[in-house]
């Protein structure tokens, strides 16, 4: 399948030049979208001037720190809008490895999406401090009891989607960011009726700048699942 990876980056600029390397150096055959927010670290400069030395890649620019769901949103819509038959989401930081690309985009020609799993046999996490642990051990748990699926992993964001799938959910409708953006989307997904596969994989801390995480993120996605269980 012609897939392409979507990497949404906001200051980014001492992660993005090595993990586009690594990802064309693990699976040359993928192509990449880097959907920039306005960094204002030069992010967008670097991923322009790899853009003209290697037609698989890719840039998307932003004018303004549009959150993670609508990066995630406008990525998929240059996708389809291209010829993509799959699109893969992945951290610019290194959390998701590229070594693990190669069971996501295996398991995705038989699946309608893939998740890239931590908490299904074989995952997991490392160098990921105790209490940020917890928080997405809890929110997958929480998420898996309201949403009625048996998902492990609803928080995470490496997953894969097939075209075909991603026309079919209303993308439109989707509100939610942060943790609540991957719950939604997964959501959305199993109650249309798609197949599934949980994909272990190992989940590290970031390699260089600092996290994108906050409160506002964690507090949203406790009370948005029950909105996606009842609106959605």
């Amino acid at each position: 399948m012609k897939t392409l990876v979507i990497i949404p980056t906001y200051n980014e600029c001492e992660n993005i030049s090595p993990i586009i390397l690594a990802i064309l150096k693990e699976q040359p055959q993928l192509h990449i979208l880097v959907v920039d927010d306005g960094s204002p670290d030069g992010t967008a400069d670097i991923v322009s001037r790899i853009s003209k030395e290697d037609e698989r890649v890719h840039l998307l620019p932003g004018h303004g720190k549009g959150g993670l769901g609508k990066a995630y949103l406008r990525g998929f819509d240059w996708a389809l809008k291209h010829g993509y038959e799959a699109c893969l989401q992945m951290d610019a930081d290194f959390s998701h490895r590229p070594v693990d690309l190669k069971p996501m985009v295996t398991a995705l020609k038989d699946y309608d999406f893939v998740i890239g799993s931590r908490y299904t046999a074989g995952g997991g996490t490392t160098n990921w401090a105790w209490y940020r642990k917890l928080i997405s051990q809890f929110g997958s748990l929480y998420s898996k009891i309201i949403l009625g699926y048996p998902v492990n992993d609803w928080t995470g964001g490496f997953n894969g989607w097939k075209a075909s799938t991603l026309k079919n959910m209303n993308l439109s409708d989707v509100r939610s960011e942060g943790y609540s953006f991957q719950i939604e989307m997964k959501y959305r997904g199993l109650k249309k009726g798609f197949r599934v596969k949980e994909v272990p994989i190992l989940f590290d801390e970031r390699r260089e700048g600092a996290s994108k995480m906050s409160l506002r993120i964690v507090i949203e996605a406790f009370y948005r699942v029950w909105q996606i269980r009842f609106l959605v």
